[in-house]
């Protein structure tokens, strides 16, 4: 064991047994650092950007109204950020992690993050006003051209696959530390499972970063619906998962 594997174990109580538990797995950061909390603010800066409002507070029952149309979107996009915000959340509660890796990752993680927002909220505006006909949602402004589309279908992708690799490579980290961090056969079939989890909006995001560079403009869509495809791949994930979870408590 090296002095920085070393470190690592030394900041663990003796009798590991003796911390809280999360679905069985014994919690090593249950205290804040300031990485976690700067991590927080970043999120919570994110979110603040997606204010439903475009410029301004509405000051009259139209303005409201149009303002009111963009709540799917602010929705929507909410819910993707709490999805990445739980990933690190959870990663920081198990395994307590701050060396220079784990900041080094969560760093490109906020980066990300507020480089994410914008297109975003740009692809989930229109994919709302598309189902919706016009109600809800913003489109694409009428000045953008098939280039500058795909180009937004493209960052999008390109975002999706850092954040999920990002915080992949979080739960790698705590892989290969598994002997300092003391992890139970429990706990590294947890985090085996988190990285085979992560890789699926991963692999998802690269198969519609490739559509957004390949398929013509009028099907330019599919780039966008092709991520609705975790709605059934996560789930049989998990179930599988699940079960093998099961299997190791017997």
């Amino acid at each position: 064991m090296n002095q920085r594997h070393a470190e690592i174990g030394s900041a663990l109580p003796e009798n590991l047994d003796g911390l809280p538990r999360l679905k069985g797995f014994r919690l090593r950061g249950m205290e804040m650092t300031r990485l976690e909390t700067f991590i927080d603010a970043a999120f919570a800066f994110a979110i603040s950007m997606l204010v439903i409002a475009a410029q301004q507070i509405p000051d009259n029952i139209q303005a409201l109204l149009a303002a009111f149309k963009n709540v799917p979107t602010f929705v929507c996009s909410i819910a993707v950020l709490g999805i990445f915000w739980r990933g690190h959340w959870l990663w920081s509660r198990r395994y307590g992690l701050e060396d220079g890796a784990s900041i080094l990752i969560s760093w490109a993680m906020i980066v990300t993050i507020l480089i994410f927002i914008y297109p975003l909220k740009a692809i989930f505006g229109a994919m709302w006003y598309l189902i919706s006909s016009g109600q809800v949602g913003q489109p694409f402004s009428l000045h953008t051209t098939e280039s500058q589309a795909r180009t937004i279908f493209v960052i999008y992708a390109l975002g999706l696959i850092a954040i999920s690799a990002e915080i992949l490579l979080l739960n790698f980290r705590a892989w290969r530390l598994r002997e300092p961090l003391r992890l139970n056969p429990f706990e590294r079939l947890v985090t085996a499972g988190e990285l085979t989890g992560w890789g699926v909006p991963v692999s998802v995001g690269i198969v519609s970063l490739i559509l957004a560079l390949t398929l013509p403009a009028e099907q330019i869509q599919w780039s966008g619906w092709s991520y609705f495809s975790m709605v059934i791949l996560v789930p049989v994930h998990d179930y599988f998962h699940r079960r093998k979870l099961r299997e190791e408590e017997k």
